[in-house]
């Protein structure tokens, strides 16, 4: 059952990950447009430079929570791969309750005055002649915060199925 959620859970950074992974190559070819214009044609627009970094940011951070999905974060570990799968788990789990879930909750709670802000008055570009729209740029943070934790989430039900297995194999 805890399994089944936590599959129903991967759905949707499944989803968002098959979705922000086309960023990455509209990044590239807007960057190589930005370069091609600079040092070929002479000009420069400071709203494509501010697109790449727009585009960037919301690689990162709405792919953020596919990336925990796939295992993709970096990982340093002596011990831990020598483990049994159980231990591991124990520790995956007691790494989301205690340090993945509360970090997330902390940094969402601190952002929301901030992004609720710059929604308030439309916060327009960074830069004169930017992308008229950080208050997009800023929502990303609390998008962030709820794609890594319902992915967390996931992996916490899916450790807590794993120990449970163990129990009742036991």
């Amino acid at each position: 059952m805890l399994t089944r959620f936590a599959d129903r859970l991967d759905t949707i950074n499944r989803a968002t990950g098959a979705l922000v992974r086309w960023l990455a190559l509209a990044m590239i070819l807007l960057q190589f447009a930005v370069v091609l214009l600079r040092y070929v044609y002479g000009v420069s627009f400071v709203f494509l430079n501010e697109g790449v970094l727009y585009m960037h940011s919301a690689l990162f951070m709405l792919g953020a929570g596919y990336t925990l999905l796939v295992d993709g974060h970096v990982r340093v570990d002596i011990f831990y791969s020598q483990m049994s799968r159980r231990r591991q788990a124990m520790i995956d789990a007691a790494g989301s309750v205690l340090f993945l879930l509360p970090s997330m909750a902390v940094l969402a709670w601190y952002a929301y005055p901030s992004v609720r802000n710059s929604w308030s008055v439309l916060e327009g570009a960074i830069s004169v002649g930017g992308i008229p729209a950080s208050f997009l740029l800023k929502s990303l943070i609390p998008a962030f915060c709820l794609l890594v934790a319902i992915q967390g989430l996931a992996c916490l039900f899916r450790d807590l199925a794993r120990l449970s297995a163990h129990k009742e194999g036991a």
